[in-house]
């Protein structure tokens, strides 16, 4: 049974779970949610997919699943890939999620919508600035813990580089320019060049492009 991931181009959430599904080689295919034509917000979405009014979601068969770890981790039992070799490095993975979905990604996301899917005269630039001194700082944090290391826990992909990328193959400004980090770079090109890795509007449908 083919997976779907209901989802959208331009949501980094939705990015972190199709590049597992994608990666991982299971059977999946998207399901364009129309998040800019307000879908989150209707009842039918809301009672039917996620209360939360959220993408990602995840059907398989009668799972149904929400919030990109999650999905990431169902991924990696049903795969055996990018969980972690043991208890250890699953911890290890888990406490990358939940610092990507708290320092990183939540910040990285709001920027990038406030800088560039707001009208120009609704962007409020001291709300933009605190939050690219607050993205800088994280940057920094990776970039430190990268260095010497080729992926963030062991020696191998696993959802904790998944779910930290998530954001930062997308080409909108948000204060992230990936040549000033320069272990970042390094590994943003590794993962890149793995087997079936595909930029966010290329593995989802919708693109800024499509409401130009």
């Amino acid at each position: 049974m083919t997976i779907k991931l209901h989802c959208f181009g331009e949501s980094g959430h939705s990015y972190k779970a199709a590049l597992a599904l994608e990666l991982s080689g299971l059977d999946w295919e998207p399901v364009k949610i129309d998040f800019f034509g307000g879908q989150g917000r209707t009842p039918e979405f809301r009672n039917e997919l996620n209360i939360m009014g959220e993408a990602p979601v995840m059907i398989d068969g009668d799972v149904r699943l929400t919030q990109s770890g999650v999905i990431q981790d169902y991924v990696s039992e049903k795969s055996g890939k990018f969980g972690g070799r043991d208890a250890a490095e699953r911890r290890e993975i888990l406490r990358w999620i939940l610092w990507d979905n708290h320092k990183l990604s939540s910040m990285a996301g709001m920027t990038r919508f406030l800088m560039n899917f707001l009208p120009e005269d609704k962007r409020p630039q001291e709300v933009i600035d605190f939050n690219l001194g607050r993205l800088k700082s994280t940057y920094a944090v990776l970039d430190s813990h990268l260095e010497g290391r080729d992926w963030i826990v062991g020696d191998g992909l696993t959802n904790a580089d998944l779910t930290c990328c998530g954001y930062l193959y997308y080409p909108e400004p948000f204060g992230f320019d990936r040549s000033e980090w320069k272990n970042i770079d390094a590994w943003l090109s590794r993962l890149s060049e793995q087997s079936g890795w595909k930029a966010p509007y290329d593995l989802m449908p919708g693109s800024p492009a499509d409401r130009a």
